[in-house]
């Protein structure tokens, strides 16, 4: 599996355990304090949306030059932008295209928590403790424009996003 897949998937599985709480991995916050947030353009997801088609045949040696082929300064480039991107997905609910900002998600997982009789007391305790700590630091997106964009180019992104 090339390195550019395996960066993908681990960034996907990062924000997608963000909001679960139960693992105890990363949370909203923290997914938030690692994404440098920029303003995503049509040209950002034009490029992003073309690279991630031929990186997906790519060696990892041609990463850099893919990026930079698409617009983009360098593969750390290319990166922040996918990285905005996964964080506006991960707020949106994928039948309604409804987004919630992260404040609201972790709110909607301790009602989930708090309502799901499931959950041994001692693992409820500290789901709610890490969610509470992860709602004292969670901020809003910081550019709300990347909301419409991505919902505009969603099914494209997701075309290129899974295999």
């Amino acid at each position: 599996m090339p390195m550019r897949e395996i960066f993908r998937l681990a960034t996907t599985a990062a924000l997608a355990l963000a909001f679960i709480g139960a693992s105890g991995a990363l949370r909203p916050a923290d997914a938030q304090m690692i994404t440098k947030q920029i303003q995503l353009t049509e040209k950002h997801l034009e490029g992003f949306i073309a690279a991630q088609k031929q990186m997906a045949e790519a060696k990892e040696s041609e990463f850099e030059s893919i990026a930079k082929a698409h617009g983009f300064a360098s593969l750390a480039d290319l990166d922040t932008v996918e990285a905005n991107i996964l964080l506006v997905l991960d707020g949106l609910d994928p039948d309604t295209k409804a987004y919630a900002e992260p404040p609201v998600q972790i709110k909607r997982q301790i009602e989930e928590v708090n309502s799901d009789k499931s959950i041994a007391e001692p693992e409820r305790k500290q789901q709610l403790e890490q969610l509470n700590e992860a709602l004292k630091t969670a901020r809003p997106l910081q550019f709300p424009g990347n909301v419409e964009l991505v919902k505009r180019y969603y099914d494209r992104i997701m075309a290129v996003l899974q295999p």
